[in-house]
């Protein structure tokens, strides 16, 4: 992502971001990681490594944090190793040892059921097979303190032993001598001590040629002389011969682990970016955590929709004091991109820009930010910022010139993809000249199709943005009884700069404030009222056709719907009717039957004619009721096929249903006669003749529904449920409209997309269905059809 000017991320605060990130890093490659920030415009990549923030502040939540803690940088080590025939210290193992155990923790924390519980998290490790024998081989020589250990050879092991032999010889020896001399009283009152590694006598000066052996040194008075008595020489020596003998054997054990791990090389610096990657999520998710910090609905385009949006620092500043804060409600997409902020000085208008360049630029580096669920945002490509004195000495530019030099930037590298904030705009020079100059900007600014957040005190900005598509004026309110700001954001409305109620109250005196208002006139101030009330007056009638588009599509479905149920009646009666007919048919098979019984009662009696005319006519009563019957039921479904629009032969993928009636289904394929269909899942046969065209089941809108009576609801009762975007009170009350409608038509299979996010909505979905005993089972879809965002329900 491209972001100017260069100090860019420090105007906006977002080193105090990484610094707090920093501090909460556990080793110093990720510290050293964390420095560097990268700023992602790729929503898929985005979406992965937000997805692995949330799922580690869940497991941190749920009392399983990632088993992560202090880990060394290796990279000197690294380094070291690749040299052929280097050795590395035992320092060098341990630290290689203390990395390697983090990673063995991070791999045991994912074989039990976390796999499916953070599966974004194990996505990072499963790629990669950790290998227990590096681990092994190094504990093998490498003690918890990172000493070799005497095992770590026989070798080693049978020159430790003789070493312990050797100095309880030298000991048993030493105290001997030492006895023999102190009784003698040849010794200092210290007795003894320790020079170029040797256990020695302290000896009076005087004395020194009365005990045999070699003195080593003596005190800076000269008064004393450290001697190795020669009862202890020969053992000294062979002491010292060991201690050589087990450097050699050390240098040999390390010698051989440092080939052992060399062609591991590669692995072991997968390893350190594991615990880099893991150490940065685990840093980001505290923060996280401490913001009370969600993820945003994601768009692959720019967007911004913040609702119950807050300035990070702020936040933690006031929660630490538990002082409030207020947070702001914006929203800039296609018709409203630029966002004209106007209104008094100190009332939270830099606060405002600030809080948004900043939010972006934590969501764009993948941290969640604290804002409320149903908030969505987009990524942008290029953040430009013109902000503060910016007066440059070495390049002989003024504040107002080096503004000017930003604005040339901003029109030569903007595009669509681009968030532009400016402060105080258009300030810095002649306001008259300055307000021409920077309205220009703005329209060039806003032909580009630039989103944009803009403060600034200019009227003629104001009115600009007024009457400009794209553009749209927003104000921090102010207290005009208390003269005190709320910092609370106002979009649609523009604000006034209130620079004479501001002078009174810090009293200024009266005859200054009324020359001042003589000099601006009156015009100056009326004409700031008339943008309010105009702006105003066009947000009302905004809304008041907004209101009445709603009612008017809310009507046309009503229409609709009336039509369809309308239709549905008429072929009703006309089922009615048929089945009346069918009745009577019934009832004409029995009368046949009746008959015949009377043919063979006359047969018996000889009067054959008289059953010929009774048998015909009964065959013509019943030929012209089939004939009716038939009749009837082509036109009944002729009507339905009318309603639909859909004609012709059934064919693989219509939607269809039974003659008799029935839910809707699809045709699997068609042989001959038969047809396959699948219904609610389940698949079977049934006759080509015995089915009608139907129409594909629509989703009901969850929002702006049509009220009907149960009847219809039950008819038209759709199983699919989207509760993005709503409070968790909301998507509750939802749920439980949307089960109680299930379960009277006679559901059996329900889909509840709720979004990931972190989790909120996914929970408080899970705890309303456990409230109905009528269902089966409840699971989350495939990863291709939403995985954890969305719940099926069996009922």
């Amino acid at each position: 992502m491209e972001i100017a000017p260069k100090d860019l991320i420090e105007k906006l605060e977002f080193d105090k971001i990484l610094e707090i990130l920093i501090e909460k890093c556990y080793g110093e490659a990720g510290k050293e990681k964390m420095q560097n920030p990268f700023f992602h415009t790729k929503k898929l990549m985005l979406d992965r490594i937000l997805a692995e923030v949330i799922e580690a502040k869940i497991a941190s939540d749920e009392g399983h944090p990632i088993p992560i803690g202090f880990y060394p940088n290796l990279k000197e080590e690294f380094h070291f190793l690749s040299i052929h025939g280097s050795v590395l210290s035992e320092e060098q193992f341990f630290k290689f040892a203390q990395s390697l155990r983090v990673v063995y923790r991070l791999y045991q924390f994912f074989k039990t059921d976390k796999q499916e519980a953070y599966p974004h998290l194990y996505d990072i490790l499963k790629a990669y097979v950790f290998q227990d024998d590096l681990l092994h081989k190094i504990n093998k020589i490498v003690d918890e303190e990172g000493k070799i250990k005497s095992d770590a050879s026989i070798e080693l092991m049978r020159i430790r032993k003789l070493q312990i032999s050797k100095r309880k010889e030298l000991d048993r020896v030493f105290r001997t001598l030492l006895n023999q001399y102190k009784q003698k009283g040849m010794l200092k009152d210290m007795e003894e001590a320790f020079r170029n590694g040797r256990r020695v006598l302290a000896v009076p000066a005087e004395n020194k040629r009365q005990i045999r052996g070699i003195i080593h040194d003596e005190s800076a008075t000269g008064k004393t002389v450290f001697i190795e008595p020669d009862g202890v020489i020969t053992i000294n020596n062979d002491i010292f011969n060991l201690f050589n003998d087990e450097k050699r054997e050390i240098y040999n054990i390390l010698r051989d682990l440092s080939e052992y791990l060399r062609p591991h090389l590669d692995h072991l610096k997968i390893y350190q970016t594991l615990l880099v990657r893991f150490d940065i999520i685990q840093a980001k998710s505290r923060l996280a955590k401490e913001l009370n910090a969600i993820v945003p609905e994601l768009k692959d385009e720019p967007f911004i929709g913040i609702r119950t949006g807050y300035h990070p620092l702020l936040f933690l500043k006031n929660k630490k004091e538990e002082k409030p804060i207020v947070p702001f409600n914006l929203e800039l997409r296609n018709q409203n991109r630029i966002l004209i902020l106007s209104g008094p000085n100190a009332g939270g208008k830099s606060i405002c820009l600030k809080s948004l360049g900043l939010l972006q630029l934590m969501l764009q580096s993948g941290i969640p930010v604290p804002v409320e669920e149903g908030s969505v945002m987009g990524l942008f490509e290029k953040i430009f910022l013109d902000m503060g004195d910016q007066q440059s000495l070495e390049d002989e530019l003024s504040t107002y010139s080096s503004r000017l030099k930003n604005m040339r930037h901003f029109l030569a590298n903007s595009d669509k993809n681009t968030l532009v904030l400016i402060d105080e705009f258009g300030s810095g020079t002649d306001p008259k000249i300055g307000g021409a100059i920077a309205e220009a900007i703005l329209s060039q600014l806003n032909k580009i199709k630039v989103f944009g957040l803009i403060t600034t005190h200019y009227s003629n900005l104001k009115m600009f943005a007024y009457k400009r598509k794209g553009i749209v004026n927003g104000s921090m309110t102010f207290d005009k009884e208390t003269l005190s700001p709320t910092y609370a954001l106002n979009v649609g409305k523009p604000g006034s700069s209130y620079a004479y109620e501001i002078a009174e109250k810090t009293g200024l005196p009266k005859e200054i404030i009324n020359y001042a208002k003589h000099k601006t006139g009156e015009n100056a101030k009326a004409v700031d009222q008339l943008l309010v009330d105009l702006q105003s007056e066009k947000k009302d009638l905004t809304d008041k056709l907004a209101h009445l588009q709603s009612k008017q599509d809310k009507l046309e479905r009503l229409i609709k719907a009336y039509e369809e149920m309308s239709a549905d009646l008429d072929i009703r009666r006309k089922k009615l009717r048929l089945d009346i007919k069918e009745h009577n048919l019934q009832d004409q098979t029995r009368a046949n039957k009746q008959l015949e019984k009377l043919i063979r009662e006359i047969k018996e009696e000889k009067n054959l004619d008289k059953a010929k005319k009774l048998l015909e006519k009964t065959k013509v009563n019943r030929k012209t009721l089939h004939s009716e019957i038939k009749d009837l039921d082509e036109n009944i479904y002729k009507k339905e096929e009318k309603k639909l629009g859909k004609t012709g032969p059934i064919e693989a993928g219509d939607y269809v249903r039974l003659r008799s009636g029935g839910e809707i289904a699809v045709v699997e394929s068609v042989r001959k006669n038969n047809a396959i269909i699948t219904v609610n899942n389940l698949k079977m046969t049934v006759k080509v003749r015995d089915l009608v065209h139907a129409n594909e089941p629509v989703t009901a809108p969850v929002k702006g529904k049509i009220e009907m009576d149960t009847v219809a609801k039950t008819a038209n009762f759709v199983n699919k449920l989207d509760v993005r975007g709503m409070r968790r009170e909301e998507a509750i009350k939802m749920v439980e409209v949307f089960v109680d409608e299930a379960l009277m038509a006679n559901g059996s299979y329900l889909e509840i997309i709720h979004g990931k996010g972190d989790g909120i909505l996914r929970k408080a979905v899970k705890q309303k269905l456990r409230e109905y005993p009528q269902i089966i089972a409840v699971r989350h879809g495939e990863q291709e059809r939403g995985g954890d965002g969305i719940t099926l329900v069996d009922l």
